[in-house]
């Protein structure tokens, strides 16, 4: 099995953005999937650089255009591995073997007869580069651009593009996953029921001389469009190259839908031209708006994926992009939307499921992953397991990535609730149920690589860490293969696991670092108000200032030179360290698992060189001859960070 995915060559007028990472971070993301398939995969970028917009963008930067267009073809070679994206081919329009290409293109459509020579009259839109007709135009203006397009006379040459109308509807009707999500493939079906213009392919160089000439007449060079869109069969070395053989007949193009209609009509009839099969599948995604805005240099809201990088994280931001859009429909970036999804997702599902689970290994089992015993209880779950490996490569096949976590995550889910359910905790307790204690713990583990074999398309780098922490190889075929990695039970019995580690530290949001500064605000304004009056009894606003929260111990240990204090590493949901004053009444392997109540939001202080931050509830029970202490806890399945109320 191959497949061959590429993005659109990006137009070098502007710097790498949110939309070009997403675009990126797709495509990427299925090349890894295709990957794990046990598939031979192609993954081509790339940039497109001729045009008018081009030259116009080199001028106002005071460079000429080709100096211009290497400084932004650059950026965008450099910005890919910041995403951890992996391309097989990076393409450039100013390449030589891609002029010689689009030339021989050009040369061959052109003595068939399909490109022939006219005066024209026409709407130009400088921002599209290209003629509009009549009922492109929304109150008299291109649609994209918002402006009105300029009246044209000149003589070119054209395309016979009319001439594959029937054709191209033919081929669209006969295969329904052409062009996908289907409401593109209806969009472009209702544009074919009209008929089809010629494409103007020319522009004549006393108006443009950046752009490849034209191989049949010297004062004319190409269209942009039909010169960028044959880069899809010049990275595959067409027509010599084996590899056009191997990769063009399964050729699948991921792009935004602004660019819908060059890739959905201009493309197939140029293919139907050169008597090429076409494409196999057109992926169209739609918009990433910032905070419910379209972005626009105009306004400001452009968001640049180093800056994302460095303020979230690789991983972050590539679960997030892929989680909240559903391809084919617009969605909307904000700080404050992936700073949630890292939070809850990221830091308290999945991390905290990764900190217990190896931290219970750790403790119970001094790191070494024990043998199972098979068990009824533990169908279910195993059960899951194979499901969700089988609903996620038809979710992910069919650029339903956002389906496809869902379906990662209610495994996630699952097992935090396996370990509720079963409480380690307490079997280690009992010498009669360490069997049983072995198997929740084994399962556990495989669940863990479960995980980090289904995520290692979406996040990589977190897979690996995963991976690592697992005491597994990171090139184990139990984590790149599904086919292997997809049964149960086979991490192998034995596996040490390596040092403990954090995937996702929590982050605040935007909001409540304002809600933090405000009250510092006031508390600062104000003299602090008695949180008891002299009756003895407080106000209820005085007990809303404690920010009381449930919390998972997953780390315990004895603080040196101390009986009375132990070091408390718990998630809440974020992780933290409290230094609890339990040790006569607590051995560090009794509380681990624990579900506790804390005081979340006490100011940190440093007890025998440990800074504590929080307190950890717990009641004082009257006992012959002394007090006991009784952690304070909750009953069911209540996930860390929950608040107290």
């Amino acid at each position: 099995m191959t497949t061959y995915i590429t993005t659109p060559i990006y137009y070098v007028n502007a710097q790498p953005h949110l939309g070009h990472a997403y675009t990126t971070i797709v495509a990427d993301t299925y090349s890894r999937f295709r990957h794990l398939c046990g598939e031979d995969v192609r993954f081509q970028t790339g940039t497109d650089e001729h045009g008018e917009k081009i030259v116009e963008a080199a001028e106002k930067n005071g460079e000429a255009p080709k100096e211009y267009v290497d400084r932004i073809s650059g950026m965008f070679r450099q910005t890919w591995p910041i995403l951890g994206i992996e391309p097989d081919n990076y393409i450039r329009t100013t390449d030589a073997n891609h002029i010689a290409t689009v030339q021989k293109v050009l040369q061959q459509v052109y003595d068939k007869g399909d490109i022939y020579f006219d005066k024209y009259t026409g709407l130009y839109c400088r921002g599209c580069e290209r003629f509009l007709t009549e009922k492109e135009l929304v109150d008299g203006k291109c649609p994209d651009h918002q402006t009105a397009p300029q009246e044209i006379a000149e003589q070119n040459y054209f395309f016979k593009m009319s001439k594959y109308q029937q054709q191209l509807l033919d081929h669209i009707n006969a295969n329904e996953d052409f062009i996908t999500p289907h409401r593109y493939r209806n969009e472009m079906l209702s544009f074919l029921s009209e008929p089809l213009e010629d494409l103007c392919i020319s522009r004549p160089k006393s108006r443009l001389t950046w752009g490849i000439e034209l191989p049949f007449d010297d004062n004319f060079v190409t269209y942009v469009w039909f010169d960028a869109l044959i880069n899809y069969l010049t990275g595959l070395g067409f027509p010599e190259d084996d590899k056009y053989n191997k990769f063009w007949p399964v050729a699948e193009h991921v792009i935004a839908k602004d660019i819908l209609k060059p890739h959905a009509i201009f493309w197939p009839t140029m293919l139907m031209a050169m008597e090429l099969p076409l494409y196999k599948k057109l992926h169209v995604h739609g918009y990433w708006n910032v905070d419910n805005t379209k972005m626009s240099k105009s306004i400001g809201n452009v968001v640049r994926p180093k800056e994302l990088v460095d303020e979230y994280g690789l991983d972050t931001l590539r679960y997030f992009t892929l989680r909240e859009m559903s391809f084919g429909l617009d969605a909307s970036f904000s700080s404050d939307a992936i700073v949630s999804r890292k939070n809850s997702d990221l830091a308290n599902d999945l991390g905290n499921l990764f900190s217990r689970s190896t931290a219970m290994i750790q403790k119970y089992r001094g790191g070494k992953l024990p043998a199972p015993i098979a068990c009824e209880a533990d169908s279910e779950l195993i059960a899951l397991s194979k499901q969700v490996v089988a609903t996620y490569k038809e979710e992910m096949g069919a650029f339903r990535f956002h389906r496809a976590l869902q379906a990662v995550w209610s495994l996630v889910g699952y097992a935090n609730k396996y370990i509720v359910s079963n409480e380690p905790w307490a079997l280690a307790k009992d010498e009669n149920a360490w069997q049983r204690l072995d198997t929740v713990l084994y399962n556990l583990a495989e669940c863990l690589r479960f995980l980090a074999l289904l995520i290692r398309p979406v996040m990589p780098d977190t897979a690996s860490r995963m991976a690592t922490g697992l005491g597994l190889a990171t090139d184990a075929s139990i984590l790149n293969s599904l086919a292997l990695g997809g049964e149960w039970g086979v991490v192998p019995v034995g596996t040490v696991l390596g040092e403990a580690i954090t995937l996702f530290p929590r982050m605040e949001t935007a909001k409540s670092e304002e809600k933090k500064a405000g009250k510092k605000d006031c508390q600062g304004a104000k003299k602090q108000e008695a949180v008891i009056s002299e009756d003895g009894l407080a106000n209820f606003a005085d007990f809303q200032k404690f920010e009381l929260r449930v919390a998972d111990i997953v780390v315990a240990e004895r603080i040196k030179k101390s009986d009375r204090l132990l070091k408390l590493t718990v998630m809440a949901p974020e992780e933290r360290i409290i230094v609890a004053g339990i040790a006569a009444h607590y051995s560090p392997e009794d509380v681990v698992g624990l579900k506790v109540i804390i005081v979340a939001n006490l100011k940190p202080a440093k007890l025998m060189g440990v800074m504590s931050q929080g307190m950890v509830l717990a009641a004082k029970v009257s006992e012959d001859g002394g007090e006991r202490l009784v952690l304070s806890g909750v009953q069911g399945d209540v996930p860390a960070g929950t608040r107290v109320a």
